[in-house]
């Protein structure tokens, strides 16, 4: 019987120092591997209500659109709230080179929801970027004659459509 107990005793502790053994040498692999999250920059009151101010961050990243409530072939949506006619803050372009779709003037258009920024030409416009704030959500939709970018968080809806088809790009925005 304490021959027995010796065996398991010895058979507990090697197997508890390969344990001990495989754990640090994997954990030492490993931890120069870990993914850290990129961080966000904080926005402070004064940068979320300045028109004119500068973007603290660019994204290259561009929303892919989804389906929308209605067809193509359909007329651009109308707001149920009561909309407002936007003061634009104008954004100059990060481009390192001139892209051949792009001749018209980059404007950004802070809402409760969040950022909207389109290039804005002659006849149409084209979607640059959409960053929802803290705690809302957001939806993109996309025709031939105009985009509606939704926020939302919980009730609350905040719309911007930019609308060019019958006549030069305008932009919208809509409370719901």
């Amino acid at each position: 019987m304490r021959r027995g107990l010796v065996h398991v005793l010895a058979w507990s502790l090697a197997t508890g120092a390969a344990v001990t053994l495989s754990w640090w040498g994997v954990h030492t692999v490993m931890a120069g591997t870990v993914y850290d999250r990129p961080r966000a920059l904080p926005i402070t009151a004064a940068d979320a209500t300045t028109q004119e101010s500068k973007p603290l961050a660019s994204s290259t990243n561009r929303p892919t659109p989804s389906k929308g409530p209605s067809s193509p072939s359909s007329p651009s949506p109308k707001p149920t709230g009561t909309p407002r006619t936007p003061a634009p803050s104008k954004t100059p372009p990060q481009r390192t080179s001139p892209s051949p779709g792009t001749s018209g003037q980059v404007k950004s258009y802070d809402t409760d929801g969040g950022r909207v920024v389109f290039d804005i030409a002659e006849t149409d416009a084209t979607l640059v970027s959409a960053t929802p704030g803290s705690g809302w959500s957001m939806q993109v939709w996309k025709t031939q004659t105009w985009i509606r970018v939704e926020f939302s968080a919980g009730a609350d809806r905040v719309s911007v459509f930019c609308t060019w088809h019958d006549g030069p790009p305008r932009v919208e925005i809509g409370d719901y």
